[in-house]
């Protein structure tokens, strides 16, 4: 015998959600993930070695080493880094679309200010505390005058990002200013924090980082292939302490 109509229209729907159930990981999984945690420093132990995939970040002639260590500091674990006429970083590969994931948000904490810092002057290229973000070379991306740039720069200093952005803790500058690396037009930096207003404080960060390169650079980005904490004082001989927490970048709010 045939079922009853109410029947037939419980079947159906019963069909209808067995098959969602069956699709629906699939297609959750196609979504992606809203964040990715590319520095989860908060779940590593303090005194403990390097979070998963970070590695140091050193320059050629540069001997005195930033060191780095996580240490507890109130409910959190962080990276505390420390310069005394020093110079390097912390770094891990990643492959970010930046088109995708432009949001970039950090929290990090500066004891202290640098004298002699000038971020227009090579004598004054250091900061207590920067976010070093890079991306790959596609050539299907950038302009020819470019181009030419980047092949003439791999020339002198072998293997380079075709551009940079530091997003860094200033002395004098203006909060969203965007300068020249006093090295390279290949780096800019964005201020985001600048003088000594939140010294001693865990202040948040938010940045778009796809819109911040296109100001910057006049084209769009290509993908994201490192980022970097530094601290460097090698250039003024300072002293600066600063901390970082954990990095993480977003989906655009829709």
């Amino acid at each position: 015998m045939a079922p009853e109509g109410g029947s037939t229209v419980l079947i159906v729907i019963g069909v209808v959600v067995a098959i969602w159930l069956f699709i629906a990981p699939a297609w959750l999984l196609a979504q992606g993930p809203p964040v990715l945690e590319v520095g989860k420093f908060s779940v590593s132990e303090p005194g403990g070695r390097l979070p998963d995939g970070w590695k140091p970040l050193t320059f050629k002639n540069i001997h005195t080493l930033t060191s780095y260590e996580l240490v507890r500091d109130g409910e959190h674990v962080v990276i505390k880094a420390t310069s005394d006429a020093s110079a390097s970083g912390l770094t891990k590969e990643v492959k970010i679309d930046p088109k995708e994931f432009p949001i970039v948000r950090w929290r990090w904490k500066v004891d202290n200010l640098l004298q002699n810092s000038d971020a227009t002057r090579k004598d004054g290229d250091d900061y207590p505390a920067r976010l070093y973000i890079t991306f790959e070379y596609d050539p299907d991306k950038v302009s020819f005058g470019k181009k030419l740039k980047y092949k003439a720069g791999q020339v002198l200093f072998g293997d380079i990002p075709i551009g940079a952005i530091n997003y860094v803790w200033e002395r004098k500058a203006p909060v969203g200013e965007i300068i020249d690396n006093a090295y390279t037009d290949f780096v800019k930096m964005v201020v985001v924090e600048s003088g000594p207003h939140n010294l001693g404080i865990w202040v948040k960060e938010s940045r778009n980082i796809y819109k911040d390169y296109t100001k910057a650079f006049g084209e769009e980005p290509p993908m994201i292939n490192g980022i970097a904490i530094m601290s460097d004082t090698d250039n003024t001989q300072e002293r600066a302490t600063a901390y970082y927490g954990d990095i993480i970048f977003e989906k655009a709010a829709h």
